[in-house]
């Protein structure tokens, strides 16, 4: 994971260290949590959706959407350069993996199917690798 030549980097013993085993399993080994176990899922409030490995920001709350997938779901991230696209293979099929830009940690996949979006994306992403700045706070 983060082969590429990230801005913000760590050793794996430093990137074990800051985050959770669980935390760790997707942000490095690019696992997956559980459909509609996320702590974010539910989350509605205004603010900005970060990486929870590094801290840059990903998503703005006004593009998160219900798309009853099981996870939060945004049909844009904050910028084109917040994120990563590269091609997944793993599980026999091919998808759209989703990383941070600036520390490589993945994050989830998109998809085009993402109807009545202004984009018609769905970045499907693990509440885990996500941290959440409400508005105001």
């Amino acid at each position: 994971m983060g082969e590429g030549n990230y801005p913000f980097q760590l050793t794996e013993s430093e990137w074990r260290a800051r985050l959770s085993p669980d935390e760790y399993a997707i942000l490095r080994e690019a696992a997956t949590e559980r459909a509609g176990t996320g702590e974010l899922l539910g989350e509605w409030g205004d603010g900005l959706y970060s990486c929870r490995g590094c801290g840059a920001e990903l998503f703005q709350a006004g593009t998160k959407f219900e798309s009853h997938c099981g996870w939060p779901s945004f049909y844009d991230s904050i910028n084109p350069d917040a994120v990563e696209l590269l091609e997944d293979t793993t599980l026999g099929q091919v998808r759209t993996e989703v990383r941070c830009a600036n520390c490589g940690s993945h994050l989830g996949h998109v998809f085009p199917d993402g109807f009545g979006t202004p984009t018609g994306n769905r970045f499907c992403m693990n509440s885990l690798a996500l941290g959440f700045n409400a508005s105001g706070a």
